[in-house]
Formats: structure tokens, C-alpha cells, sequence
């Protein structure tokens, strides 16, 4: 009789999505009854690995499941592991929005770290087929299984808005503040709509000056804490806009399907994986102001289009992207295999 896993997970706190997706696997592992532990590691772990005591892993543990950027110090000889490899950050794409001092970070300290990690590994899971190609071209090739990201879609789920005739069209932005994500053609896309479009925006410019170059239409709603406050920001708005130039997987793209929001994005990276072109949302021409601004006003002045893309978008979330088919994956063909 085969034994049920128990997985170990220790993990570097980032404070990003990389946390959201171990806190979200271990909850519904342990949901499912199979036993799961984090222990979280300080920042520092990720780049003066010497200064952080590695833990013991725990007695009770038959697999250790870790991220690729692990250093490998913390990763125990006397357990089977699992990597998953979230990011594609050693694309050409995303060298252009570093800087000197993380592209030399990347390619000096975290690629030859992740190369160690994904050699040891008995198997490697890859969040989108095209972190997976990204990595086999630009790390090591080695075989790699793709899971999705998985998302509550109990959570994640649509809401009762009623936009009205003399209501502007609502978009939504969620996500960091920083060019790779296409934060500068928000204001510009923006201006060109109107003030019968706004947008709402998370994680701003701190500077006062830059907000003051913004278009009145724009509003910042501040930081959202947790799934619940980002599912209320999308379900009370009427699409997503999505102008990153790459991702990973684009995690916030699934979520606001889930809500049944019609997503504008740039075509390219992973999102080509979650996006149907012009069935739950529009893959607009990368850094194209003119393109997403004619894809926007197109579905603003459909309502009927709105409400199919729409559906379209939930039934494409519950399918492809939920927690459920994650977890299936992972417990069937990844842990109870190694």
C-alpha cells in the first residue's frame, strides 16, 4: 500500500505572488487532508543564503517541494524534490526593464542557482509553457511538467454590478508599479479614452509629481490586502487592463476571468496561454496605445458582447485555471510519482 506524501516547503518570504501560490497549495493540500507544512525563511535566505541557519526538515516529510530561486543549501539530501519555476526573468524581453544591478543579479547569482536546483530535482513544474521554453533556452534543459496556477474561484467569482448609461466604463489595474508591467501606458491610455472611462489602480507612484501628470480619470484605491479585497475591486469593476510586457503566468489576468471580467493585455509572454483572443478578452499589440484604446471602446459600446466575453472569461477560469485542478495535479502526478 503506497503512503500518502507529506510535503515540506521551505520558502524564502518575498512578499510576492511566489508566497501567495505556496500559502494557497499548502491550504488546499491540507483541505484534502495530505499533510503540508511551510517553514518561511528571512529575505536575506535569497541572497546571503550563509547567513541564515538551514532548518531541519521535519520528521514527518516523504517530499520537499521548493522554488527554483531556493537556495540549495536549504534544500534536504535525504528527500525527493519538487521545484516549480514561477518566472521567466531571464527572457530577453525583460532585460530592457532591470537595470544594470538586477540583470547582473539575475544572470550572476540566480540563474547558476537555479540551474543547481532544477538539476537536483526530481521533477521541475513550470507555471506556463512559456517559462518552461524560457528556461530550457536559457537555463538547463531539462523535462519539465506544466501546472497552472490554480485560483479560488469561490472567491474569485462575479458580481452584482449594474453599470448604468451615464456611468464611465470601469477599468481595473492590479499589480506593481514598475515598467515591465506597462505602468507607463496606463496614463497615456487613459487620456486618450476620456472622461467616460476611468481607471482604478493599485500600487501607484509615490512620488507626488508623477501623480500629478495623471489624468483625472485615474484613481488610486490603494493597496488590497488579501483575496477577498482584490475580488471586491474586480467585481465592481467592468474589465481588466493588463499592459505587462511579461509574465509568468499573469496570475491577476485568471483572477479577474474568475470574476467574469473581459481582460485587454498585451500580446506575448504567458498570457497568450490564459487570454482568447476576442472570446474573454482583447491580445492588444505590446506597447500599442492606439490598439488598446480602439479594443476597449469596442467592447464599452457592446453591452451585449460585454455579457458573452464575460461568460466566456468565468467558464474559461473555472476550466482551465482553478485551485481544484491544481491541486489535483500536483498530488497525483507530482507527488505521490517521486
Amino acid at each position: 500500500m503506497q503512503m500518502q506524501p507529506a510535503i515540506w516547503f521551505p520558502t524564502v518570504r518575498t512578499n510576492t505572488g511566489t508566497d501567495i501560490f505556496t500559502q494557497r497549495l499548502v491550504k488546499g493540500l491540507k483541505d484534502r487532508g495530505i499533510r503540508a507544512e511551510v517553514t518561511w525563511l528571512p529575505l536575506r535566505a535569497e541572497y546571503a543564503p550563509w547567513t541564515v541557519r538551514a532548518p531541519k526538515p521535519p520528521e514527518w516529510a516523504t517530499v520537499v517541494h521548493v522554488n527554483t530561486w531556493l537556495h540549495p543549501r536549504f534544500i534536504p539530501k535525504t528527500l525527493p524534490a519538487i521545484a516549480t519555476i514561477h518566472h521567466a526573468v531571464h527572457h530577453p524581453d525583460a532585460l530592457g526593464y532591470k537595470g544594470w544591478l538586477r540583470a547582473a543579479y539575475h544572470k550572476h547569482w540566480i540563474a547558476p542557482m537555479e540551474r543547481r536546483v532544477m538539476r537536483r530535482a526530481r521533477k521541475v513544474i513550470a507555471v506556463s509553457q512559456f517559462v518552461a521554453d524560457t528556461a530550457k533556452k536559457t537555463l538547463v534543459d531539462v523535462p519539465m511538467q506544466l501546472i497552472y496556477n490554480g485560483i479560488d474561484t469561490d472567491i474569485f467569482t462575479p458580481g452584482t454590478r449594474v453599470r448604468l448609461p451615464e456611468e464611465p466604463f470601469r477599468l481595473l489595474y492590479v499589480g506593481s508599479w514598475k515598467a515591465l508591467k506597462g505602468v507607463d501606458l496606463l496614463a497615456p491610455i487613459m487620456s486618450e479614452l476620456g472622461d467616460t472611462y476611468e481607471l482604478h489602480y493599485t500600487g501607484g507612484p509615490t512620488s507626488k509629481k508623477d501623480k500629478a501628470t495623471m489624468p483625472p480619470n485615474m484613481r488610486d484605491i490603494g493597496r488590497l490586502n488579501g483575496d477577498a479585497e482584490v475580488a471586491k475591486a474586480m467585481q465592481n469593476a467592468d474589465a481588466l487592463l493588463f499592459p505587462s510586457r511579461s509574465e509568468g503566468f499573469g496570475l491577476v489576468a485568471a483572477e479577474a476571468m474568475a470574476c467574469g471580467l473581459p481582460v485587454f493585455a498585451s500580446a506575448g509572454s504567458s498570457v497568450i496561454e490564459v487570454i482568447d483572443h476576442k472570446k474573454n478578452g482583447y491580445l492588444c499589440k505590446r506597447d500599442s496605445i492606439a490598439d488598446f484604446t480602439r479594443a476597449i471602446r469596442h467592447l464599452a459600446s457592446n453591452d451585449s458582447l460585454r455579457r458573452k466575453m464575460s461568460s466566456s472569461a468565468r467558464l474559461s477560469a473555472k476550466n482551465r485555471f482553478s485551485e481544484n485542478i491544481m491541486l489535483s495535479a500536483y498530488t497525483l502526478q507530482c507527488y505521490t510519482q517521486v
